[in-house]
């Protein structure tokens, strides 16, 4: 060719892995790009999801069991973490007692949630659709919907996990080891969240020890990650030391007897319920794009990380949930993985089909995960599907499976026990305590109890139980949740004086009978440890 010649244009076919590797070179794909205003949108679709439809049903048994030890601070729970508690009564102080005031800092959480899978897609190379279908994959997940669908630990444990997942990978994309002070500021918080935040700072331990970021552990930064994260723990290990591991006790009372049990394969094949069954492969795709696919290996940490958390959730027998605020980053991973995908032509159909498939399946799902439809309605389409055959706890189940079940009768027994209240004579009224059976019980009691006039109720269940009688007399008792034989036991006068049964409600907490108790064989001082169970 002589100098004075134009070259011609070099063709190179538009899908070809050529063409591919010239786009990425040109959209900037090398490096972070910006996070799409799908992402965004989706997070406020989460968060508009939940104001709507979180309060269909009622409270949730555990929602008063939070709120009851909110009012008690302390640095340590017999059976939960400190933060949700605070939270609830910080939740109530600023907001109000209000069903919807109780659950906004959920819904917020899964907004927070989706935002958090599109930014891990984004540090994992992921662009527009990378980014949106990893939000939309965390948007209707029925695990999350579950999560953020009424207040507890629950809400904000994947916030946790995600925020130090999403530090993890800012430092392997730009080497800055200062980062792990953050990380281990946010793991501490999320100890105090939930002690399972343990679990995922060994499965993160771990992962760098297999991985070329074990050279991290050379430098001081991710030693002062777990000192600051010791720190933000040592109150509450003080707390569980003083008081005798209290909850360790917890565990040893209910293992293999409260929580289902299932076996490995069981344990593995459920977490496909839990994540959309439709979603199932982008994730299992994440998990291998993390740990095999030469662009995501740099990121195998998480992948790791996640493996070794499946090994010690069915070692321990963990609930199958558990492991559900993983799934978050191995489903941005997958969607990845698929936005890389080099598709011919003829497969150029793929991508829509997989995020068509996500939306029909997540809204075919979602009202088993959230009390979307009218009452009667889910009960039906919950036994169309027959979601109570998958439980976590050995209860008889109701017409609902138990995650709407125990949203229901609550309201019922509170205005039960005022009618049994206001039959005493007024002498023994002011001088009568109410004692509830377990906790959900004495949590209504005392959240809603007020608007009817009712003190405050005790319990030897759990928290409810450490408290102890908190001076309350054995004089005259009005006993709720409890058989007549047990009452017998520790009164010589016991009369039934109403009965609740309320509709939907679990089967344990339906066709309750109210006792008035009199006549007590030994004050609650000296027989509280009879009355004390950990369950």
């Amino acid at each position: 060719m002589s100098p004075g010649a134009h070259a011609s244009p070099v063709l190179i076919p538009p899908n070809s892995r050529a063409a591919a590797v010239v786009r990425e070179g040109q959209s900037g794909f090398a490096g972070p790009a910006p996070i799409s205003a799908w992402v965004a949108g989706l997070s406020v679709l989460a968060i508009a999801i939940h104001v709507i439809f979180d309060g269909r049903y009622g409270y949730f048994r555990d929602e008063f069991y939070y709120a009851a030890c909110g009012q008690h601070p302390a640095w340590g729970y017999v059976d939960h973490a400190p933060l949700a508690p605070w939270l609830a009564q910080l939740s109530r102080k600023t907001l109000g007692d209000s069903l919807f005031a109780l659950r906004s800092l959920p819904a917020l959480s899964a907004g927070v949630k989706v935002y958090l899978a599109g930014w891990i897609a984004r540090e994992m190379g992921g662009r527009r659709f990378g980014q949106s279908l990893a939000a939309l994959t965390v948007l209707l997940a029925p695990i999350y919907l579950t999560f953020d669908n009424f207040f507890s630990m629950n809400a904000f444990e994947p916030v946790f996990w995600m925020l130090c997942a999403a530090i993890v990978l800012r430092i392997a994309n730009r080497g800055d080891s200062r980062l792990w002070i953050a990380f281990g500021a946010v793991a501490g918080v999320g100890i105090l969240n939930k002690h399972s935040m343990l679990m995922f700072g060994s499965g993160i331990a771990a992962g760098l020890l297999l991985t070329p970021m074990r050279r991290e552990f050379l430098r001081i930064w991710v030693w002062l990650a777990a000192a600051i994260a010791f720190l933000f723990f040592l109150p509450n290990l003080l707390w569980e030391i003083r008081n005798g591991w209290p909850t360790l006790a917890l565990y040893h009372a209910v293992a293999g007897v409260k929580y289902v049990v299932v076996s490995p394969l069981a344990y593995v094949l459920e977490q496909g319920l839990l994540t959309n069954p439709v979603a199932v492969p982008i994730w299992i795709a994440g998990l291998l794009f993390l740990l095999g696919n030469s662009r995501g290996k740099k990121y195998a940490v998480l992948g790791w990380a996640y493996l070794v958390m499946l090994i010690e959730m069915m070692a321990l027998h963990g609930k199958i949930y558990y492991l559900g605020p993983a799934y978050v980053m191995l489903l941005a991973a997958g969607a990845v993985w698929l936005e890389r995908l080099d598709l011919r032509a003829a497969w150029q159909w793929v991508r829509p089909t997989v995020v068509g498939a996500v939306a029909v399946a997540g809204i075919v799902a979602a009202p088993l995960a959230m009390p979307i439809l009218p009452v009667d309605a889910a009960v039906s389409y919950c036994r169309f599907w027959d979601v109570r055959a998958v439980h976590v706890e050995n209860v008889p189940q109701g017409d609902l499976p138990q995650i709407f079940g125990d949203m229901f009768g609550w309201q019922e027994q509170v205005a039960s026990m005022a009618r049994a209240y206001d039959g005493l004579p007024a002498a023994e009224r002011g001088r009568a305590t109410i004692l509830a059976y377990n906790y959900g019980e004495a949590g209504a009691i005392d959240y809603l109890g007020a608007r009817y006039g009712l003190p405050h109720a005790i319990s030897g269940h759990n928290q409810y139980g450490f408290w102890g009688p908190r001076g309350h007399s054995a004089e005259t008792v009005l006993a709720i949740g409890f058989e007549r034989a047990q009452l017998e036991r520790f009164f010589g006068d016991v009369r039934p004086v109403d009965v609740a049964d309320p509709p939907h409600a679990m089967p344990e907490e339906s066709d309750l009978t109210i006792y008035i108790c009199r006549k007590p064989k030994a004050s609650f001082e000296k027989s509280w440890g009879e009355w004390r169970y950990l369950s």
